[in-house]
């Protein structure tokens, strides 16, 4: 099967296709324009309904195992039951918890995997492993995150990587997509996952620029969710539009210093979830960069940490309706800088997979060693 892609043929379908696609919970057909989507001009924003005073907030730090392109069904099947058991747990002791954050591949897991073989396992959403966990969110009347690969019908060949909130009713609230792929920090690999930035023309043509950086207004909180490390303009962007809380999945490391700054900087709360040890992981060291999972203030400080590498929940009571009555977005000098962003150009344009999609990690390298602009 060809890799080559025409606009003609993303944009196939009509009015059907965009129908399909405006059917996501977190993908909806707005036509907004950038400028409304910048944040509000007297500091307030957007929220839902508190449904308590007070979050208690979890983090899962779980095990990562890779799925077997031989024998898929029968090991994301298992990837799945291990996930259900923990949130089992993670509700057991402790007091019940109001949201329970994954790490960035507790289904899937990660390879050097090729497309097709990703497209053999990437579950659709919503499909059978969201049903199954939306399942337990309602057992639990609780919100649970995760994050995984995914693909859609209406978006033939690509593959997402996708933050999926559930919620208490146990449907989707909210598909996050990942907002752009780190490049030249692999060594002789490029990602080829699909993001944002890589289609941010047709992106915003079928959801406008609202969903480019969406926010989940839940009952617990406004919610944004990305792995993008090192990024912190994407990050403020998302407290501009109402963030009060961050979650940073992560599989295989994680950076304390950047979050606590995102937190700090932006004055919300935050959590960065990561991967545990993982024995028996067929194509990495069993430590697997585990460890890390963390929750923390608006102030940078950590309020709640996990002691070690291996599987274990931490949680945290944020007082979200004090916070919510204090909190306003961040006052920064925009004016000051405006100038200088207007004229610059990142390495990368966007766009890159609109008309080519790579097989491969090693394809996607050179690829994007031929495109990059400096």
């Amino acid at each position: 099967m060809t890799n080559q892609i025409t606009r003609r043929n993303l944009l196939s379908g009509g009015a059907g296709a965009l129908a399909g696609m405006a059917a996501l919970p977190a993908l909806t057909a707005s036509k907004s324009s950038a400028a409304e989507t910048a944040g509000s001009t007297d500091g307030t924003y957007p929220t839902a309904p508190l449904r308590s005073d007070t979050v208690n907030f979890g983090v899962v730090q779980s095990r990562v195992h890779p799925v077997d392109a031989a024998n898929t069904k029968q090991t994301l099947k298992k990837n799945l039951d291990h996930m259900l058991w923990l949130i089992d747990r993670a509700q057991y002791y402790g007091g019940h918890k109001d949201f329970l954050a994954f790490h960035e591949f507790p289904l899937t897991g990660w390879d050097r995997w090729t497309r097709s073989e990703i497209l053999s396992f990437a579950p659709e959403l919503p499909g059978e492993e969201t049903e199954a966990i939306g399942a337990k969110a309602r057992e639990h009347n609780c919100y649970i995150s995760f994050g995984t690969y995914a693909q859609y019908k209406d978006w033939p060949r690509h593959i997402m990587s996708v933050a999926v909130v559930i919620g208490p009713d146990g449907k989707i609230v909210s598909e996050q997509w990942k907002a752009r792929n780190i490049h030249g920090v692999f060594v002789g690999f490029e990602l080829f996952t699909t993001s944002v930035y890589e289609v941010l023309e047709r992106y915003v043509e079928m959801y406008g620029w609202d969903a480019v950086i969406p926010v989940a207004r839940t009952s617990v909180g406004n919610v944004c969710i990305s792995p993008c490390k090192m990024e912190p303009e994407l990050y403020r962007a998302m407290a501009i539009k109402g963030a009060e809380i961050i979650i940073r999945t992560s599989t295989g490391g994680y950076n304390h210093l950047d979050m606590r700054n995102v937190c700090q900087s932006n004055k919300v709360y935050g959590a960065l979830s990561n991967n545990a040890v993982s024995p028996g992981n067929k194509s990495f060291f069993e430590t697997a960069g585990g460890g890390g999972s963390v929750i923390i203030g608006p102030d940078g400080k950590i309020l709640a940490e996990v002691e070690g590498h291996h599987e274990e929940l931490i949680n945290y009571r944020i007082p979200m309706a004090d916070f919510r009555s204090r909190h306003r977005i961040p006052d920064f000098h925009s004016e000051l800088y405006a100038h200088v962003l207007d004229g610059y150009k990142s390495r990368y344009a966007p766009g890159a997979f609109l008309d080519y999609l790579p097989e491969g990690l090693d394809e996607a390298y050179r690829q994007f060693k031929e495109k990059a602009r400096w």
